[in-house]
């Protein structure tokens, strides 16, 4: 969808100069998320994504504003995840560097800073679909649709392994954790996957076994992490191992999946279910994909930034590829040109092929892209897609079940509006530091 491909700008980075100081004023970028800490590898990894775009694009002459060639710069604040942190982030951001797109992973650091970044109309892109409301216009969700993409990784398991008739789950109590609890809930009901045991706890436990422990309990044949953090999901993989478990693991991320690997076995990380994929593997080449040769950037990525590829390390710059398009289209850099061109482009080609502008059953608003989305499993110790799953054809199947499940833990647009924002925890049905059976 734009006129010069990641593979393109990668062909003539070499051959153009780099715009010098004495250019046309720069197009300012922000990028605030989780830089360290518990969350940094859905932040940093991400930045550096980015980094290269910014590289690439300005050594292929900039960005094109109506017939006007402007470099870019991305400016980085590190939140740490710290909701305390993010409005001295937004602040700086805004006022400092006035940005023209503010990036972000979203959850619990947007809520402190939404209503100063929609009352000062900049727009400002997550990852979390889930912060979406009808008080959010200049929020958008182009890349990511976290975390109800993982109900495809369900419906393929259920097809591929129907042998698997029961399923733990758990989750961290916060903006990133409930949702996707509600998520995979859903998912497991649809297909037809009873839920023995559902553990929650809070963000900041650090100790698997009490979880694991209560997972084990009934004896499933699905441990699901859902979007729990790195360390945790490392933490809890292990401990499955060092407790025996011979099951299926089900996760949303396998960040540095190669460590867990080699402190566990490739026998039993065989089939570890998860949504991410690495970006050399041969079935993206099938797809319409943004970055047109997407084991290029793979392959840049990892020799720029070794043994930190993550589940984010492409997905800011699917959203400045989308941004580019719209801008150089519109020919500004007004939130409201932006947008509409956004809109007006339609059948947006996302990470993984056509998607569509979605949202107003769910979020109150259409301002997230939905299409397909890849099931990946861990095969001989390498992530391979085992197929592009359709979340609109999951949507339209059991929809209602998903509006239901997301009711249950609080987490409808409506409800988070109500008590203004996210609540660290589930509803009175649910235990947060203990489990739910």
């Amino acid at each position: 969808m734009t006129s010069s491909s990641f593979a393109h700008r990668l062909a003539v980075r070499s051959a153009l100069p780099r715009l010098s100081a004495g250019a046309r004023a720069p197009v300012n970028i922000g990028f605030l998320g989780p830089l360290s800490g518990p969350v940094q590898s859905w932040g940093l990894p991400g930045l550096n994504g980015a980094r290269i775009w910014e590289d690439w694009l300005n050594a292929a002459g900039g960005l094109m504003i109506d017939g006007q060639r402007h470099p870019v710069r991305i400016h980085a604040f590190d939140c740490g995840y710290d909701p305390e942190h993010s409005m001295e982030g937004a602040r700086q951001m805004v006022q400092r560097h006035e940005v023209a797109l503010l990036m972000m992973l979203g959850g619990d650091t947007f809520t402190p800073v939404r209503d100063f970044l929609m009352r000062s109309r900049v727009l400002t892109s997550t990852l979390l679909p889930s912060d979406l409301t009808p008080d959010t216009p200049w929020l958008i969700a182009p890349s990511e649709l976290h975390p109800i993409y993982c109900v495809t990784g369900i419906d393929w398991l259920a097809r591929a392994r129907p042998n698997l008739g029961t399923a733990a789950i758990c989750s961290q109590t916060d903006a990133l954790g409930l949702p996707s609890l509600a998520t995979y809930r859903a998912a497991f009901k649809a297909a037809g996957i009873a839920i023995t045991r559902e553990v929650q706890y809070p963000p900041e436990q650090t100790d698997p076994a009490p979880i694991v422990d209560a997972m084990l309990e009934d004896a499933p044949d699905i441990l699901c992490w859902s979007t729990s953090y790195a360390p945790m999901v490392h933490a809890m993989t292990e401990y499955a191992h060092a407790r025996g478990f011979a099951g299926q693991i089900v996760s949303c991320t396998l960040d540095n999946y190669p460590a867990l690997v080699a402190r566990t076995s490739p026998e039993f990380m065989e089939g570890t279910l998860f949504q991410f994929p690495d970006f050399d593997d041969p079935l993206l080449r099938e797809k319409a994909f943004f970055f047109n040769q997407p084991d290029m950037f793979f392959e840049e990525y990892n020799r720029r930034f070794p043994e930190s590829w993550s589940a984010v390390s492409w997905e800011y710059v699917a959203v400045l590829e989308i941004w580019q398009a719209a801008v150089e289209k519109s020919g500004s850099l007004a939130p409201a040109s932006v947008l509409a061109a956004m809109k007006q482009l339609g059948q947006v080609t996302h990470a993984f092929g056509p998607a569509e502008w979605w949202g107003d059953e769910m979020f109150g608003i259409s301002n997230a892209l939905v299409g397909d989305w890849p099931v990946v499993t861990l095969q001989s110790g390498k992530a391979r897609i085992t197929e592009f799953g359709s979340i609109p054809a999951w949507l339209g199947r059991h929809g209602a079940l998903l509006r239901r499940e997301m009711s249950d833990l609080g987490q409808l647009w409506e409800q988070r509006l109500a008590r203004g924002g996210w609540a660290h925890g589930a509803t009175d049905r649910a235990d947060a530091s203990g489990d739910r059976g």
